[in-house]
């Protein structure tokens, strides 16, 4: 089979114009390329249009909006043909079934089988169990298209951009590719080498390329739950963490990563569960998700331990993102923490009835709909307790005499590392992870 070239003249549809799919279209229009970003939401498309990106990185927004309405990227509803298709659509994890939901998978790839042609190559970018490319795309294509397997590339290529630097990684980030056969792979190589500042490191095939995305982010997470099983065990023996963590870590061979309050994203607290579709050794995977995601309830414990009554208290929650100056907040363990003050058990009775206690959350780079957010001297003023579950800048260049000044008690929680010792030289009881 013959390769299509991944220079410049190929013309490349992207499917899913998300954080990931739009950057990436991008990416390509920038390079040279004739690209079609195919999304099915019109309100999406018309505020791209009319608006442009959106993005809380203004060097990313300069690099969409200037191919946006160009003949470099046109926006589409519906698929085109094209020399390369690739998949930026969302994979959710669906908790009740246990299984990731490939529904906008299989919807993208149904769209692409009307329009493949001989020799075209499609690549799935996004995040999937190991053998969805063969068993799920693959057979998708051939069955709602009029091509036998043999006759088009097929490969996968996992996106590795953060948010926050999402243009830096998605330009100089290292690449995996892993095509179904040695011409995809071929295909799917070209195409990125020639637009990216990284390696493109070849996989063997394509389930080897999905199960490495997974195994990255697995790795991340059973060792940020290493730390934080460390921490809590560490505040039994009444030794403070973090410090203790700097001690170990002097060992060549040894890496303990900071504490926290959980794992936040789309990649940490889904990815490892995808490994579980089909293997039953996930004992160690399945147990680290259950460490981070259980530290919002060590955090709570923190704080009803310092402030001991919880009724009629004000708390000030610090950070509403799921990591340091984004404004990300998919996943995030504060907004996790905030919602448990609504279950009953966050209820506290007070003269025979029911008070609840009252959050008031900031987060200086958050602006999301449906969530009240407080200026930084609103939520401090009167609070009994501040509980930092953000690492902003921000938060690092407070005034701890300022912070105790303005609350009624002297409770706070660090999450994130943030104080020192001045927070106590300013009377505040901080317990800190």
């Amino acid at each position: 089979m013959t390769t299509v070239s991944g220079d410049g003249n190929s013309t490349v549809s992207v499917h899913g114009l998300g954080y990931v799919g739009l950057p990436t279209a991008a990416l390509f229009a920038n390079n040279g390329h004739t690209v079609y970003g195919i999304d099915t939401q019109p309100d999406k498309l018309e505020r791209l249009r009319t608006e442009g990106a959106d993005f809380r990185e203004s060097d990313l927004n300069d690099y969409v909006d200037r191919v946006l309405g160009t003949d470099a990227l046109h926006l589409r509803e519906r698929p085109i043909e094209s020399d390369y298709h690739l998949i930026c659509v969302p994979t959710p994890f669906d908790h009740e079934r246990g299984a990731a939901d490939l529904s906008y998978v299989q919807a993208a790839a149904e769209g692409i089988a009307s329009k493949l042609r001989p020799d075209d190559t499609v690549i799935v970018e996004s995040t999937v169990p190991p053998g969805t490319t063969a068993n799920v795309v693959g057979e998708t294509l051939e069955r709602n298209g009029g091509l036998l397997r043999e006759t088009f590339n097929l490969a996968f290529c996992p996106e590795t951009v953060l948010p926050g630097s999402i243009l830096d990684e998605l330009r100089n980030n290292d690449r995996i590719v892993g095509g179904l056969d040695d011409e995809a792979t071929a295909a799917a190589h070209d195409l990125f080498t020639g637009v990216i500042n990284g390696d493109v490191h070849t996989a063997p095939d394509a389930a080897t390329a999905e199960f490495a995305k997974l195994a990255q982010n697995t790795h991340r997470d059973a060792n940020i739950a290493i730390a934080n099983e460390l921490a809590k065990v560490a505040r039994d023996h009444g030794v403070v963490p973090r410090p203790a963590f700097e001690l170990a870590n002097e060992h060549p061979r040894v890496d303990i990563l900071h504490p926290g309050p959980g794992v936040g994203g789309h990649c940490l607290p889904v990815d490892p569960l995808y490994l579980g579709e089909h293997s039953d050794h996930v004992d160690l995977i399945e147990r680290a998700r259950a460490v981070n995601d259980g530290m919002v309830d060590y955090v709570w414990d923190l704080l009803e331990d310092g402030l001991g009554d919880l009724a009629k208290t004000q708390v000030a929650v610090f950070g509403l993102a799921y990591k340091g100056n984004v404004a990300d907040t998919r996943n995030s363990p504060a907004k996790r923490f905030i919602e448990a003050v609504d279950e009953p058990t966050a209820k506290v009775a007070t003269d025979g009835g029911e008070s609840t206690i009252d959050v008031r959350v900031h987060d200086p780079h958050v602006d999301e709909a449906g969530v009240e957010l407080w200026s930084e001297s609103a939520a401090l003023d009167g609070a009994d307790a501040v509980v930092f579950m953000t690492d902003h800048d921000e938060f690092t260049e407070l005034n701890p005499d300022t912070v105790a000044e303005r609350m009624d008690d002297n409770v706070v929680v660090d999450a994130r590392g943030l104080t020192d010792e001045s927070w106590h030289e300013a009377g505040l009881d901080v317990r800190r992870l």
